[in-house]
């Protein structure tokens, strides 16, 4: 019974409550850094009943924390403890055990006196042995072995173990050996009548027998990361599985008998070598997940159109030339990855998987499509090179149908040669990229573009003048005495002559423009300032002063405007 006082004996471990160690019942010492298991908690021995020592750097357990027999659960993740010591026998009420992460090598034998352990978690350890006393642990409930460098079977006691006397443990429903060196799956396992979850995953298996249809109660199932090539027929004998991973194996096909669990939520069998899937499938009308990506898949059963509960459906990196018409009747489909296949069109009853919301078609031959029926569509991935999952889609005829379709820039895609692809973590070439969207533009938007011309061929065509920025105000005076040599030198309008004196004919008014904006106080006539502003229509002679003034207007010019 939980009070007050022992939540804060968890909150405030270190403290001392001198006169209250009666009631102290939770003490947590996790990541303080502790090279040894603090003193203080002797003092509640009589009441403490969870101890958590996770993540320190102690290395050996003292003899007097074993006489905290009112423990229920002891926690030590994540030292560097090597053993346990034969003393932890004495605690007759431990039910849960957690040495996980650690460089304990065996168990003592004598820990079979701990009768009321349910679960044991000493993952991550390098374990030699299992002791024979372990299998007299009847009330075993959960055991984590995985990662325990268990090799194939090495040691006589673990042989003992495994193929002789584990079916004693008839309470057992979680059991982990994943990520260890098992080459075969242990037969006596089918006495296990209560197992629910077993981990396999990530060991050396080359085929599952037939007895592990005999495991009834089975709900989750890992044989992932394996060698396995073939799945025995007697799978079927499994009715309560729920998961079912098969993923990174050597499959070559999947038995009829598959369709005969019922009761399948997830089947992943992705990363195999399936050339075809069974008709059966459509029988899981439960599944709710179902990914069969990276194998060599041709095209789909149409009995995959049975699948009234699917959610997500995945078949990335396949050979698929076209999806069955079927697959329509899927309409709970909420996301669908068809990435990397050979797809050239898709059917018109995609429409009908109206709560399609993601959708992968990168990497394929994908037409223009009719999809306007979904609705709740709101990521559509069509390239590889793709840095947005929302693409905006426009309505257009199909140039042979006639048919309304959504269609955008990216359609049709271009088939990718293999010796151009790039994975994911290749990095982005943009001129690769920039020439592929020039070409699939000029198929996109060849009826847009036409609309536009169409639109623009009315209008008038608009001239922008530009100006310099205002010069620096310490240059205007410059600028004002460049212009003053200009306007002393300015000739009337009437016929001049040459630098050489020959008469020359009266040449036509030429407009002059300034190259910069002149203040208005500035255009006046510095000779007749009396006179009224005039005209910037002005005869400039060719005379010798005034082309270099000219080329110091220019020079100025330059310096001012680059």
């Amino acid at each position: 019974m939980t009070t007050k006082r022992k939540i804060i004996g968890r909150l405030v471990p270190c403290r001392c409550f001198r006169g209250e160690e009666e009631v102290i019942s939770v003490l947590d010492y996790s990541h303080c850094s502790l090279q040894q298991v603090p003193k203080e908690i002797f003092s509640f021995e009589r009441t403490l009943e969870e101890l958590y020592l996770d993540a320190n750097q102690i290395e050996e357990l003292p003899k007097q924390l074993f006489n905290c027999q009112a423990l229920r659960k002891l926690s030590m993740p994540d030292n560097d403890l090597s053993n346990l010591p034969t003393t932890i026998a004495s605690l007759v009420n431990l039910r849960e055990l957690d040495i996980s992460k650690n460089g304990i090598q065996e168990f003592p034998d004598n820990i079979k006196c701990c009768k009321c352990l349910s679960v044991v978690e000493a993952s991550v350890n390098p374990i030699a042995k299992l002791p024979d006393g372990f299998t007299q642990l009847l009330n075993l409930t959960q055991l984590f072995l995985n990662d325990a460098f268990l090799e194939y079977l090495p040691y006589p006691a673990l042989r003992l173990w495994v193929l002789g006397s584990i079916h004693r443990l008839s309470q057992l429903e979680r059991l982990d050996l994943g990520s260890n060196e098992f080459t075969e799956l242990p037969e006596v396992l089918e006495q296990i009548h209560n197992l629910k979850e077993l981990w396999m995953d990530n060991n050396s298996l080359q085929k599952i027998p037939g007895c592990i249809g005999k495991l009834r109660q089975l709900r989750y199932l890992d044989l992932a990361k394996n060698r396995i090539e073939s799945l025995d027929t007697d799978i079927s004998g499994c009715e309560c599985l729920e998961d079912l991973l098969l993923s990174s194996n050597m499959l070559q096909h999947l038995p009829d008998t598959i369709g005969m669990l019922k009761k399948l939520t997830t089947l992943k069998v992705d990363d195999n070598q399936l050339t075809s899937l069974p008709n059966t499938i459509g029988s899981l009308s439960l599944l709710e997940e179902f990914d069969c990506s990276c194998n060599e898949l041709e095209s789909l059963p149409p009995t995959i159109g049975y699948l009234p509960n699917l959610r997500t459906f995945s078949a990335d990196e396949n050979f698929l030339i076209e999806l069955p018409r079927e697959i329509g009747n899927c309409k709970n489909v909420t996301v669908m990855s068809l990435r990397s296949n050979k797809l050239e069109f898709l059917p018109d009853e995609i429409g009908q998987m109206t709560k399609l919301r993601v959708l992968n078609l990168s990497d394929n031959r994908i037409s223009p499509f009719t999809f306007t029926k979904l609705k709740d569509l709101a990521a559509l991935w069509l390239s590889d090179n793709q840095s947005k999952a929302l693409i905006p889609l426009q309505t257009e005829a199909h140039p042979e149908t006639k048919q309304r379709v959504l269609t955008n820039y990216m359609f049709p895609q271009q088939p990718r040669h293999d010796e151009d692809y790039q994975s994911d973590s290749d990095s982005f070439n943009p001129t690769l990229w920039e020439e592929q969207r020039q070409q699939r533009m000029t198929v996109a938007f060849e009826f847009e573009e036409k609309k536009e011309e169409e639109d623009n061929s009315g209008k008038v065509e608009i001239n922008l003048k530009r100006y310099p920025t205002p010069y620096p105000e310490d240059l205007k005076n410059m600028v004002k005495s460049v212009q003053n040599m200009v306007g002393k030198n300015q000739l009337p309008l009437s016929t001049g002559t040459n630098s050489s004196g020959t008469n020359m004919e009266p040449r036509k008014q030429e407009q002059y423009e300034p190259p910069w904006p002149m203040p208005p106080k500035e255009v006046t006539d510095r000779v007749t300032p009396h006179t009224q502003k005039p005209t910037h229509t002005t005869t400039l002679s060719l005379s010798h002063t005034h082309t270099q003034i000219q080329k110091q207007m220019i020079i100025l010019y330059i310096v001012l405007f680059g």
